[in-house]
């Protein structure tokens, strides 16, 4: 009998032994990790094209959890904060832009700033003291400031002609033929340029927007370059 006693015993030891190594689910559910989208959002400032009236964006917070794992937007419940004033908050993880004063023409140095925008959730097992936060940056860029945060946007536009004709811009700037003028401007990143040919029939090279005698070109990064052929 006190064999099998103390076979009973040992049993329950290591039963016991055994429910304790195992990790432990019993606890709320852990944040683990917290991610923001966009990482970056930036806002033109005005004068610029497009011009943003009201620019705003929606963040969203996504938590990873373990004890159960799980993935879950928390947009709502994360405690959103922007660290300098660039943006508020109207609403959880919409932001609205409070862009600076113009202070000088489009196309000239002036105003920009940076923000960090943060979002934070409480991570559960350990007391509602400890949260996890995660960073994300709204710009607000002035594109013709090279000194701006996330800004230097500009990009030239060259254009070459061939034959008896001359190509325009609007915004002027270029005056194009194939014996000279000026054929390659700056401009900020984005905005819409209207180049306009002299005469037709023309035909126009790496142009998506041409039609009859207009080409409608958006300045990418990096800057492009157009052919018009007379």
């Amino acid at each position: 009998m006190k064999r099998s006693y103390i076979g009973l015993a040992l049993g329950a030891l290591v039963a016991v032994g055994a429910a304790l190594s195992l990790p432990s689910c019993g606890h709320d559910q852990k944040l683990v990790s917290l991610t923001i989208t966009p990482t970056t959002f930036t806002f033109l400032e005005p004068g610029f094209t497009p011009p943003p009236a009201n620019p705003t964006e929606q963040y969203t917070a996504t938590a990873t959890y373990i004890h159960p794992p799980a993935t879950m937007d928390v947009t709502s419940q994360a405690t959103w904060t922007i660290d300098n004033g660039v943006a508020t908050v109207s609403a959880p993880g919409l932001f609205t832009a409070t862009l600076p004063p113009v202070d000088s023409p489009p196309g000239t140095p002036g105003p920009c700033g940076v923000g960090d925008i943060s979002a934070s959730v409480p991570a559960g097992t350990g007391g509602s003291g400890n949260v996890v936060i995660a960073v994300a940056t709204i710009v607000v860029d002035n594109p013709a400031n090279v000194l701006c945060p996330g800004g230097g946007k500009l990009a030239t536009l060259a254009v070459a002609v061939v034959g008896n004709g001359t190509v325009t811009s609007l915004p002027t700037a270029i005056s194009c033929s194939a014996t000279g003028g000026t054929c390659i401007a700056t401009y900020s990143v984005g905005a819409s340029v209207l180049l306009t040919a002299s005469a037709i029939p023309v035909t126009w090279a790496n142009c998506p927007g041409a039609s009859g005698d207009t080409c409608v070109v958006t300045i990418p990064t990096g800057g492009t370059a157009v052919s018009a052929t007379f």
